[in-house]
């Protein structure tokens, strides 16, 4: 994948090559946009330097607690997933 990524932050242009495993790099990036306005909306004059920091450590903090979020719910699921498959073979296991 030879696309270059452009992300706008507080006027700034940043950009980054995503890698091959990345399937819709500009739907990352949208994911980020909006994290970032979330988080903007939380903190006063979002001019100043210190603000902006505030407001990038915001969105990545939302983000972590998400991600986060995300991972407890798939290891409950898998546990979950492995528990029926278990008793599903235990019952199969039996009718043979």
């Amino acid at each position: 994948m030879d696309e270059i990524i452009k992300i706008d932050l507080f006027g700034e242009e940043f950009r980054f090559k995503p890698d091959d495993q990345v399937k819709d790099p500009n739907k990352i990036v949208q994911y980020l946009m909006d994290y970032i306005q979330e988080a903007e909306s939380m903190v006063p004059n979002k001019n100043s330097g210190r603000n902006r920091m505030a407001i990038l450590l915001l969105a990545a903090m939302n983000l972590t607690r998400d991600f986060h979020e995300l991972k407890i719910q798939h290891t409950e699921l898998e546990k979950d997933m492995e528990n029926k498959i278990s008793s599903l073979m235990k019952k199969i296991d039996k009718g043979l």
